[in-house]
């Protein structure tokens, strides 16, 4: 038996609304789950650490995990994440849940004036670069180019209204 699952797969860069939007979206919908990538990542804990790309490796794979028995279990899924070159491969594996699994797909990004002054704001100066970088990488990725939204001159609810009712940004 299948069922209609969906999965809002919210991206983009530090500073961008990323937590304050998938926060809203998910008290919004109606059977639904929050999976912030962020609080599995800070899982790792201690003096030994894995490689930037075996903790990336795992994180996903727990959110791969986590995702699939939520929706095999009926609940809607929010995932709070920033996805690099990982959403193929995310997509390949909720498919082999049988559920009928409809992803949508947010890339959120700003104006780079506006991401420096959210993030100075919140006093994460030194995450600057680094936000800088992502919005600029996944701007330029041609497969984020349908699915890019500005959240430069909206205010959260618009933005989570927007999402939650707007049923283009499917992916792929």
């Amino acid at each position: 038996m299948t069922r209609n699952g969906n999965v809002y797969i919210i991206s983009g860069p530090c500073g961008v609304g990323k937590s304050t939007i998938t926060k809203g979206l998910a008290g919004k919908l109606e059977k639904t789950v929050l999976v912030e990538g962020d609080l599995i990542s800070a899982m790792f804990v201690g003096e030994e650490q894995p490689s930037w790309e075996d903790k990336l490796a795992m994180v996903w794979q727990n959110l791969s995990s986590m995702t699939k028995n939520f929706l095999l279990n009926g609940y809607d899924v929010v995932l709070d994440y920033v996805v690099e070159d990982e959403l193929d491969w995310f997509c390949r594996e909720l498919q082999m849940t049988g559920l009928d699994i409809t992803v949508h797909y947010y890339v959120l990004r700003a104006e780079p004036e506006v991401l420096v002054e959210r993030i100075t704001k919140r006093g994460d100066i030194e995450m600057i670069p680094r936000s800088l970088e992502l919005l600029h990488q996944l701007e330029n990725k041609k497969e984020n180019a349908p699915h890019l939204y500005d959240t430069s001159n909206k205010e959260p609810n618009t933005i989570i209204e927007e999402i939650a009712s707007n049923k283009a940004h499917y992916y792929p």
